[in-house]
């Protein structure tokens, strides 16, 4: 399978069998049961059963799937809820989740992950797995919700097992969450972003002098606290001016700015455009 649709994150854990994943331009890696491996679009990359086959299925954005000839393939989709490929009974199962929006708030993160990351069965434990892989072909009310809520965990499960290998380099600010001083600071800015933060009243509600904080905060988050606070700010502003209804007024309240002015001239002082020219865009 020739995977092409530009999602911006897939997750494909294997349930039973093996694959293979070939991202262009990057190491093969093969996969067995329990492995789950995160690829960070767009760039495309080939799913197989061995290194050597060539693409049967290509899939294009919007979950298209041709034949590399440029066929609509349409009795593949004819294996049940949810489910595709050419056999009910195939011998190796994936599940396949890909998350469509490219959040900002998102790409703090995945930003510091390799183009595709493996995390072999071996080297974490968890039943998420087995349990989406129940829940994946039952059709009740609600059913969408359970599993979105499941792909969450199983993303945020394997992003924590990978983190904490010694290879992985995640961002400074997830690194200091760990950090006595600086990991309140931290929750305090992330859950209250519209409150009116001073390093002083943040060194206060954390219980340390104002130097030491800043000191600390700086230290293992890579920059000072209240430009931490701006970044934030700013990057969940761009994900809710995007949400249907949104004014700029509105979000300018949600994230701690007093007026639209006051947000529309620090958007466009950090990010180079205004924030209805970034709404536009989206």
């Amino acid at each position: 399978m020739r995977i092409q649709d530009e999602a911006p994150l897939t997750v494909v854990a294997v349930v039973r069998g093996t694959a293979w994943v070939l991202p262009d331009g990057g190491d093969v890696v093969k996969l067995g049961p329990g492995d789950v491996a995160i690829a960070r679009g767009p760039d495309p990359y080939t799913v197989a059963d061995d290194p050597a086959t060539t693409p049967q299925v290509v899939i294009h954005p919007g979950q298209r799937c041709l034949t590399p000839d440029g066929e609509e393939l349409t009795e593949m989709s004819d294996m049940g809820v949810r489910s595709w490929g050419n056999s009910p009974d195939g011998a190796t199962v994936l599940l396949t989740g890909t998350y469509q929006m490219r959040s900002e708030i998102s790409l703090r993160l995945l930003a510091a992950l390799p183009t595709l990351l493996v995390l072999p069965s071996r080297d974490w434990e968890s039943p998420l797995i087995a349990y989406l892989a129940e829940e994946i072909g039952k059709d009740e009310p609600g059913q969408e919700a359970v599993l979105d809520r499941l792909l969450d965990l199983l993303l945020i499960a394997v992003l924590r097992a990978w983190f904490a290998r010694p290879e992985a380099e995640p961002p400074g600010w997830y690194r200091a969450h760990s950090d006595p001083v600086v990991g309140p600071a931290l929750r305090l800015l992330h859950n209250n972003p519209a409150h009116q933060w001073t390093v002083a009243n943040l060194a206060t509600a954390t219980g340390v002098s104002r130097a030491a904080l800043a000191r600390r905060f700086n230290e293992l988050v890579g920059e000072p606290p209240i430009t931490f606070l701006t970044s934030w700010r700013l990057t969940l502003a761009a994900d809710l001016l995007r949400e249907p209804g949104a004014t700029v007024s509105s979000v300018a309240r949600q994230v701690g700015y007093g007026s639209s002015f006051a947000l529309s001239s620090a958007f466009k002082r950090v990010r180079g455009i205004s924030p209805r020219q970034h709404r536009a865009s989206a």
